[in-house]
């Protein structure tokens, strides 16, 4: 596979020119309203979660292709494009601060959708579980600045969040969406994208991680000074935070962070929270209290915490090195003449529909150049 086929995710700062940001906005609302007219909001959002058809609906409005911009860029394009009473979407959150403002427009943007409690609950359920896998239980060093979660009138919803790595200069990208999620914390990824896989990443929603989750509850659950027992036994090491710097067959020579939060503990212990969705789910529990319990887990237990990383292009296409398995150029084109019939089909200027398509062409090759 040659060199133009990878894509990656620089970070590049700056803003980007308020007139492209202009045109995107124009572009963005006439293709999306085709879509949803054509497909449905389930089948957009859907779309939305495919992490290659996201970087070509950039391209298409203008953006960069490679960059870790698009991102946010198209997010917040989207956010002002969408009408609820037009394409049936909104949209929460978005990036840094704006990232947690989800928790307090969710209600209100539901509302306008006359949606039920129960359904306005699974979305506020589906953006903080999101969040809190791919900032806990999943350990790759890429730390989550950017959030955001579409949903339409029927409460589907998709996720898009961007985490960044400040050593490599380069972020990564999260896929959600609500038809490919069984369990918050069994795989549930419609996509991961970034520019290469990292080295010793725990991932506790690998269907490899399941038998350690269970011990894990087990020992959250359990009596606290028991825990506190099992993690002396593990003294005298470094310290858990190198688990993402070294290699995971040296596992032996690792110790428990030592400022372990054992108020957190005896809360768990009280609250006996009933599987490891609702224990990750819990206030004050993170990456350290995840990765305590997985040591433990691992090394005392004897159960085997997954140390894969869970990165991929995207399942509908492949993924780079062939994984999952190699990208099948023929379903990629039906996405490129998916986009390319949006673009002729959107009400917009001779012009703008030139430059948009000469974009998807530029994306395209870029792709699959020999």
């Amino acid at each position: 596979m040659g060199r133009a086929r990878f894509m990656n995710l620089p970070l590049h700062g700056g803003r980007p020119p308020a007139y492209l940001v202009r045109r995107m906005i124009r572009l963005s609302r006439a293709m999306s309203k085709v879509i949803v007219d054509e497909y449905g909001q389930r089948e957009f959002l859907r779309r939305l979660s495919d992490p290659l058809w996201f970087q070509a609906f950039g391209c298409v409005l203008g953006f960069d292709w490679h960059s870790s911009g698009v991102t946010t860029v198209l997010t917040g394009v989207l956010k002002q494009s969408l009408a609820p009473d037009v394409h049936g979407i909104s949209i929460a959150g978005g990036k840094g601060a704006k990232s947690t403002s989800a928790m307090y427009d969710i209600p209100k943007l539901a509302e306008h959708f006359g949606l039920s409690d129960t359904k306005t609950h699974s979305l506020l359920h589906a953006s903080k579980m999101s969040a809190k896998v791919d900032s806990a239980a999943v350990q790759d060093g890429y730390p989550l600045y950017h959030h955001v979660i579409l949903f339409d009138e029927r409460g589907d919803w998709a996720v898009v969040q961007q985490g960044m790595n400040v050593e490599n200069r380069m972020a990564r990208r999260y896929h959600w969406v609500s038809d490919s999620v069984l369990e918050f914390t069994c795989e549930p990824h419609a996509g991961i994208i970034c520019e290469a896989r990292a080295e010793n990443s725990l991932d506790m929603t690998s269907r490899g991680s399941q038998e350690n989750q269970q011990v894990s509850l087990d020992l959250a659950r359990g009596d606290t000074e028991n825990l506190k027992s099992s993690i002396r036994r593990l003294g005298g090491r470094n310290t858990l935070d190198c688990w993402l710097g070294v290699e995971p067959v040296n596992l032996s020579g690792y110790e428990m962070p030592r400022r372990l939060d054992w108020d957190l503990f005896r809360h768990i212990y009280d609250m006996q929270p009933k599987n490891y969705e609702e224990l990750l789910s819990m206030q004050g529990v993170g990456a350290a209290t995840v990765r305590a319990l997985a040591l433990v887990a691992e090394l005392i237990h004897g159960t085997k915490a997954s140390w894969s990383d869970p990165v991929k292009y995207s399942f509908a296409h492949g993924g780079k090195d062939g994984v999952p398995h190699p990208v099948a150029r023929k379903v990629y084109d039906q996405s490129i003449s998916y986009l390319q019939g949006a673009v002729e089909g959107a009400e917009i200027g001779r012009e703008e529909r030139k430059e948009a398509l000469k974009g998807l062409a530029q994306f395209s090759e870029s792709m699959f150049s020999s």
